[in-house]
């Protein structure tokens, strides 16, 4: 979701991908939870199935729960981006002029399985802004190519060419990148 406030947008997550990841995380664990309540109960030829499969998942998705509940928080802010000539995006982490991006990556971490958007910057720093899942793979590509790609440097640029498909987005998105008007 992108809010307009004058020339900065504020990205947060969708409401469809809050729902998405609060099933994902807290329904799952729900689901274990119960699993293990009927698998105690043995009333079951399954019982033990429920009571194994239960215990087996619920370390797993108690920890992907406390990683992304602070994403969770209704109206939380991903980063904010000031779009124009000297633009910068903005995060808890720090703030980049866009000029300045080398590169940009949406990574999944292996450590919690949360995505996260990695810019590199020509004096070798890395800022991680984390996402919570809360960012889809084509809204992240949409944001980047119709609000940062314009302002970045001509090397940042064929780097971002290489990684977009752009064809993927105007079919599966509809999304059109507008090329810069030449007078």
């Amino acid at each position: 979701m992108i809010q307009k406030k004058g020339n900065t947008l504020i990205i947060k997550g969708s409401k469809f991908m809050y729902i998405w990841m609060f099933l994902a995380t807290v329904g799952f664990l729900l689901a274990c939870i119960f699993l293990i309540i009927h698998g105690l109960k043995f009333n079951s030829k399954y019982s033990f199935l429920y009571l194994g499969g239960g215990i087996v998942f619920t370390p797993f998705y108690l920890y992907l729960t406390l990683w992304s509940l602070p994403g969770l928080l209704p109206g939380k802010v991903l980063f904010k981006i000031i779009s124009r000539e000297k633009g910068t995006v903005i995060s808890k982490k720090g703030t980049v002029s866009i000029s300045n991006i080398r590169n940009i990556n949406l990574v999944r971490s292996r450590l919690n399985l949360i995505n996260d958007i990695v810019i590199e910057t020509f004096q070798d720093k890395k800022i991680k802004i984390r996402t919570y899942n809360l960012l889809g793979d084509l809204d992240y590509e949409m944001i980047v190519d119709q609000y940062i790609y314009p302002y970045m440097t001509e090397n940042a640029k064929k780097v971002w060419d290489r990684k977009v498909d752009l064809e993927r987005l105007r079919n599966v998105a509809r999304y059109e990148r507008k090329e810069p008007k030449i007078d």
